[in-house]
């Protein structure tokens, strides 16, 4: 019996040892994904300002320098070790693609670091000089309520200086590698610069927040940030900004390259490589993406003729884009405010139908703005995702350059995408979650949340849109136009294409303004990549769906399909579909 009694409570114990093995393990792993989030936010505190973590307010990250590199390149090690000693077994579903998650980034991470694409750290679609221009028009994410906020901004100001001079440090050591943007891109950054000099330091964006300051603060106080944020606009950014416009039109612009893609680059064919799979989160190869892309516009046209046919029109698909980029009918605005209020009123018209689709709804609220002046010119339509805490909303940024000319032909479809029930709904679901660890919470993975508010383009009739046929077609151009995106910046990249080639396929291929497609192809040449992303992963929620309706028949339930797709926040698409399968299964 003593023996019986001996070897229970050696069973006990060694049990009991495992349990807290096991308990101890999980909360490692908790504390892993706390330090990486913390780690990222260091890495680059702009991002961790738009993410809510103010703690990192005051700070600037120069990402161009070796210093900067050798950091990140350390950070990677890091996790890849810690990675390697948890037991995944331990883990619970959440934590193993929490799990999956930082083990995709961290190699796509180290990945990234092999090229030297830190030799081109500017150009005009969006980086650091961008977002402190909009941090310090005071209505981004950038607070200004405190005193202590005003001082943060103005410690970011000073490292903002050194950044510029960081920027053209790099930019003249790939200079002397024919490492350099293509001319066509220094010719978009120079105003960019140029635009922030003003005659009076009280016109200038960095002044603008000194006009209002709360007046809760006391005239000391006051007067101190005055003079403190005039002394540095006058003595260090001023100065910066003359100086990087000068560099870019005298010696830089000489030195860019005549060249469109990536893959004339020493470097660029793996490097683009190394991109396609960070934007699109798959193993597919350029000339697959090329091939895919090809086939999508070719099905596209196919619908578009359709389009054409039930309003009349007897002459070629390429004529009725003519048509459409001029009609005078699809211009009636005259004033910005009109383009804003109409969105409003798409706003207005799928409220009724989103319960129908969406059972798991946000709780950040949501505003429609005009882009702001300084970049509305080279700017897109955008979301800025709200704070996590409800303390600012979610933002439908419209950019509206020249009002004669702004078509609204594809409204009700950009309103989908970008707002609601797109981005808005994707960002704000995934920020609200409170059983997301925060590095999950404030993440991104372009497949996936272009893919989503690609897809949410398909549910505009569901919603009580696109009962005008030229809105229909606006919905046909705008995915015409991300499959146009898998041809021509593949074949830009890695097949030669020039600016002006993929510039014409694009015209022949869609109703978009040649202003706008000239637009849209510089950002492809910025950016090579990520513009591959929407279609990739449209095309891989399209395929999970139909394969859901399938298997699932009469048990399929549409607003638990999209609560399974958005509750887990952004996924690298081979997890999104195991997810589904999972669920699918019924597991």
């Amino acid at each position: 019996m003593k023996k019986l009694v001996v070897l229970f409570v050696a069973i006990s114990i060694a049990t009991l040892l495992v349990n807290c093995k096991s308990e101890e393990k999980a909360v490692n792993f908790s504390e892993l994904t706390k330090s990486y989030f913390d780690g990222k936010n260091e890495l680059s505190p702009l991002e961790a300002t738009l993410n809510g973590q103010n703690e990192y307010n005051d700070q600037l990250q120069l990402e161009m320098t070796d210093s900067y590199r050798t950091k990140q390149k350390a950070f990677f090690d890091k996790y890849e070790t810690e990675l390697s000693k948890v037991d995944e077994t331990k883990l619970n579903s959440e934590e193993k693609i929490s799990y999956e998650i930082i083990k995709w980034e961290v190699s796509i991470g180290k990945d990234l670091l092999k090229q030297p694409a830190n030799l081109m750290p500017v150009h005009q679609f969006w980086g650091t000089h961008l977002t402190m221009g909009q941090y310090a028009g005071g209505t981004a994410a950038q607070p200004f309520k405190t005193e202590k906020d005003y001082r943060n901004f103005l410690k970011r100001m000073d490292l903002y200086a050194v950044w510029m001079d960081s920027a053209m440090v790099y930019m003249k050591k790939g200079m002397a590698k024919g490492i350099v943007l293509p001319k066509a891109l220094t010719i978009k950054v120079i105003p960019e610069f140029q635009d922030m000099i003003t005659a009076k330091v009280e016109d200038n964006l960095f002044y603008t927040t000194i006009k209002t300051m709360p007046t809760t603060f006391s005239e000391a106080v006051k007067k101190d940030l005055t003079d403190k944020y005039t002394a540095a606009i006058n003595d260090k950014l001023t100065p910066r900004f003359n100086k990087m416009a000068q560099f870019l039109k005298e010696e830089y612009l000489p030195a860019s390259r005549a060249t469109s893609g990536i893959g004339s680059l020493p470097f660029g064919k793996e490097l683009y490589g190394a991109y396609v799979k960070q934007w699109t989160t798959t193993e597919m190869t350029p000339d697959e993406i090329h091939t895919l892309g090809l086939k999508e516009v070719a099905r596209l046209k196919l619908e578009m003729e359709k389009v054409k046919t039930e309003v009349g029109f007897n002459g070629t698909l390429f004529a009725f884009f003519e048509e459409v980029r001029n009609k005078k009918e699809l211009k009636p605005f005259k004033k910005p405010e009109e383009v804003l209020a109409n969105f409003e009123s798409i706003y207005a018209r799928i409220k009724p139908n989103v319960d129908k689709l969406f059972s798991l709804q946000p709780k950040t609220k949501f505003e429609i703005r005009r882009t702001e002046a300084f970049r509305e010119k080279s700017g897109s339509a955008e979301y800025i995702q709200g704070a996590a805490d409800g303390s600012r909303p979610g933002v439908f940024y419209v950019p509206i350059p020249d009002i004669a000319n702004y078509n609204l032909y594809g409204d009700e479809d950009l309103f989908l995408h970008e707002a609601i029930p797109g981005h808005h709904f994707q960002v704000s679901l995934q920020q609200e979650n409170q059983q997301l660890p925060d590095f999950r919470k404030f993440n991104w993975f372009g497949a996936y949340g272009e893919g989503w508010a690609l897809y949410t383009e398909s549910l505009g009739s569901e919603l009580g849109l696109y009962k005008d046929p030229y809105q229909y077609f606006g919905m046909l151009g705008n995915e015409m136009h991300r499959a146009i995106r898998l041809v021509v910046d593949t074949g830009m990249h890695t097949k030669g294409w020039t600016r002006e080639q993929a510039i014409q396929y694009s015209l022949d291929n869609e109703a978009e303004s040649e202003a706008s497609i000239i637009s849209e192809i510089e950002r492809y040449m910025a950016i090579p990549g990520q513009a591959l992303s929407y279609k990739i992963g449209q095309l891989k929620i399209i395929e999970l769906r139909k394969k859901a309706e399938a298997k699932m028949g009469s048990k399929f339930d549409i607003k638990k399909f999209h609560e399974k797709v958005l509750e887990s926040g952004v996924l690298p698409l081979a997890l999104l579909e195991k997810k589904i399968n999972g669920w699918i299964a019924g597991k």
